[in-house]
């Protein structure tokens, strides 16, 4: 099988229940905010591309490992930063939305969803940053110009 087709069942296999679950695991907090009919197709379109990316981010982390280490030249604790880091910033999204939906107007409740996804996202993009950028790895030069490579 070639390997979209394994990316495209295993986004699919999990990007369907997520749309359909969202709201059944994290239900929205009573007398929260109704869209109007106008913002609904705006909503709904952000819930299917949250669903689609947590599916794709199961993918990537299923099968993105082996291609991944292979473009950063084999680098262990690069290749671990930055494909925990590329699956978290994938997967995250679908959660993080359904709880703000979930937690209402709860201050506390939203602290620590703000910690818990914002924090952590902005610590993944660092770590990315630094595993694909790091001076004299990947072809940066401490100077910051990128060499050719040749493949």
């Amino acid at each position: 099988m070639k390997s979209w087709v394994k990316v495209a069942l295993v986004t699919a296999l999990f990007a369907v229940p997520a749309m359909a679950l969202g709201q059944v695991i994290w239900p929205p907090a009573p007398g929260g905010p109704e869209p109007t009919a106008g913002q609904f197709p705006f909503f709904l379109f952000l819930a299917v591309f949250e669903a689609l990316t947590f599916g794709l981010g199961i993918s990537f982390l299923l099968f993105g490992f082996v291609p991944l280490k292979r473009a950063l030249g084999g680098s262990s604790w690069r290749t671990w930063a930055a494909y925990l880091a590329i699956g978290w910033f994938l997967v995250s999204w679908w959660p993080h939305d359904n709880m703000h939906i979930h937690n209402g107007s709860d201050l506390q409740g939203l602290l620590y969803i703000e910690y818990g996804f914002h924090l952590t996202l902005m610590v993944a993009g660092l770590l990315l940053a630094y595993s694909l950028l790091r001076p004299g790895d990947a072809g940066v030069q401490a100077g910051g110009a990128a060499t050719a490579r040749v493949r």
